[in-house]
C-alpha cells in the first residue's frame, strides 16, 4: 500500500559562494606608470592578477620596469601578494611580501564594484597602510598609503595607473 504522506524532496546541496566575486575585475596582466605620491619615483611597472591553487588564492606577481627616483630611494622591486577566503570563505585577508624585506598582513573590502581596499591592522606596531585599486573605463588605478602611529590622515605613497596587456603570448604566460 503507497503511503499516505508525501515525500519529502532530497535535501538541496549548500549554494557554494564565490569568494572572488568582487575582485574578479583585477585579473588578468597590467601595465602601470607612477602617477603620484611622496615616493617621487617615477617608474613603469607590470603586475598581474590571477587565481592559483585551484582557485583557493587570488596571486598579484609584479616587477618594476625603468624607473627614475631620487638616489636615496631604490625603485628596483618586486614583490607577491596573496589574496584568500578565512573563516566562512566569504570573508578575504592579504599578506604581502617584497624584496626588501617588508611582510604586511592585510584585511580586504569591496566597498563598490571595481573598487578593493586592503588595510593593515592599525593595532600593529609601526605604520598602519592601505592598499587600494579601483578600475573605471578600463584604467586600474592604485594607491598605496600609510599612516603613522598618531596621525589621523593617510599620506600617499605611491599612487599608478594603466590599462590591461592585450591577450597574446606574454598575457597568456602570466595566466
Amino acid at each position: 500500500m503507497p503511503s499516505v504522506y508525501p515525500r519529502k524532496p532530497p535535501p538541496k546541496p549548500p549554494v557554494k559562494l564565490d569568494p572572488w566575486t568582487g575582485l574578479r575585475f583585477l585579473l588578468g596582466s597590467w601595465k602601470a606608470k607612477t602617477t603620484g605620491g611622496v615616493a617621487e619615483a617615477q617608474a613603469s611597472a607590470s603586475y598581474s592578477f590571477r587565481l592559483e591553487l585551484r582557485d583557493h588564492v587570488l596571486a598579484r606577481h609584479s616587477r618594476s620596469g625603468a624607473c627614475a627616483s631620487p638616489e636615496d630611494f631604490d625603485c628596483q622591486h618586486s614583490d607577491l601578494f596573496y589574496i584568500y577566503p578565512t573563516g566562512n570563505g566569504q570573508t578575504l585577508e592579504a599578506i604581502y611580501f617584497d624584496n626588501e624585506g617588508h611582510v604586511i598582513h592585510y584585511d580586504v573590502s569591496t566597498p563598490k564594484a571595481g573598487t578593493v581596499v586592503f588595510l593593515s591592522n592599525a593595532a600593529q606596531p609601526g605604520p598602519q597602510y592601505r592598499l587600494s585599486y579601483e578600475l573605471v573605463n578600463g584604467i586600474m588605478s592604485g594607491e598605496f598609503q600609510l599612516r603613522m602611529p598618531g596621525q589621523t590622515d593617510f599620506t600617499s605613497y605611491l599612487e599608478w595607473s594603466g590599462k590591461r596587456r592585450q591577450r597574446g603570448k606574454k598575457w597568456e604566460k602570466w595566466r
